[in-house]
């Protein structure tokens, strides 16, 4: 009979062999912009028990990740804000873009992630380099600059982001459990580490609303060449109750609610 791949797999055969970049520890090139601002803000998008950090950053990341093995690069990208738990310093992602289905569910289903697919483009041409996010027709974030200095690479470091984990009810009203809290480790080394003279746009979408956190600072945009490998843990279980009123940052809100014309009125 001929193989049916639907049917269960014998022990040997379930290992897990997906090829993924958080297991491969493929290299990525990636344009970097960080900026501080309101505290409040920050303060404000942050669901129960992450805590506002120190200082209000917010790191908005466009990378193209090589997998190798012949396949083809993909887009990544990330917006986050600086965030703490338990005195532990880290960033918390309100948005993770990726542009293919692959990279989405994993991060999803596996972290809690808040991945969503867009086209997530980064061009370099020359000293010139631009990347961009795109979704639901909006270009919602773009990062223009000119490649300067080589900087030391950052050391080897441990970086830490944190997510959490859920699925609504089928019922359609609330959680199916209460959610986790995810710290997502990533072992970084960096191999390329360039200064940019660059800006940065965030432009309005209902969608994905990264306009309302107001640039309040410079700048600081870098282009690098860097490989991470990344492991998830399970901390804590959060009441539902404190998370619901944040669960629409992972989804696009279709809702009256959502457009800009029901925030002004």
């Amino acid at each position: 009979m001929t193989a049916v791949r639907y049917a269960a797999r014998p022990v040997e055969q379930r290992e897990d062999k997906e090829v993924t970049a958080t297991k491969v520890g493929a290299w990525s090139t990636s344009l970097t912009a960080t900026f501080l601002t309101d505290p409040d803000v920050v303060a404000s998008v942050l669901p129960p028990p992450l805590e506002p950090p120190a200082e209000p950053v917010v790191k908005v990341g466009i990378s193209r990740v090589d997998l190798g093995r012949g396949l083809p690069p993909f887009g990544a990208g990330t917006f986050g804000v600086a965030a703490r738990h338990r005195g532990r310093e880290g960033f918390y992602p309100l948005l993770m873009p990726m542009t293919t289905e692959q990279a989405v569910i994993g991060g999803r289903e596996t972290f809690g992630e808040p991945k969503k697919l867009a086209k997530v483009a980064l061009d370099i041409d020359g000293d010139a380099v631009t990347g961009t996010v795109s979704r639901m027709g909006v270009t919602i974030i773009e990062i223009n600059g000119t490649v300067g200095a080589e900087l030391p690479p950052p050391p080897d470091e441990e970086r830490l982001d944190f997510y959490f984990k859920f699925l609504r009810a089928p019922s359609g009203e609330g959680f199916d459990d209460d959610p986790w809290l995810v710290y997502c480790t990533r072992d970084t080394d960096t191999r390329a580490h360039r200064a940019v003279a660059g800006s940065l746009v965030l432009r309005d979408s209902r969608f994905d609303p990264v306009a309302d956190i107001p640039v309040l600072s410079d700048v600081d945009v870098t282009l690098s060449e860097r490989r991470s490998q990344q492991s998830g843990e399970l901390i804590e279980r959060v009441p539902a109750a404190q998370l619901l009123p944040f669960a629409h940052q992972r989804y696009d809100d279709l809702s009256p609610v959502g457009t800009s014309e029901a925030k002004v009125g």
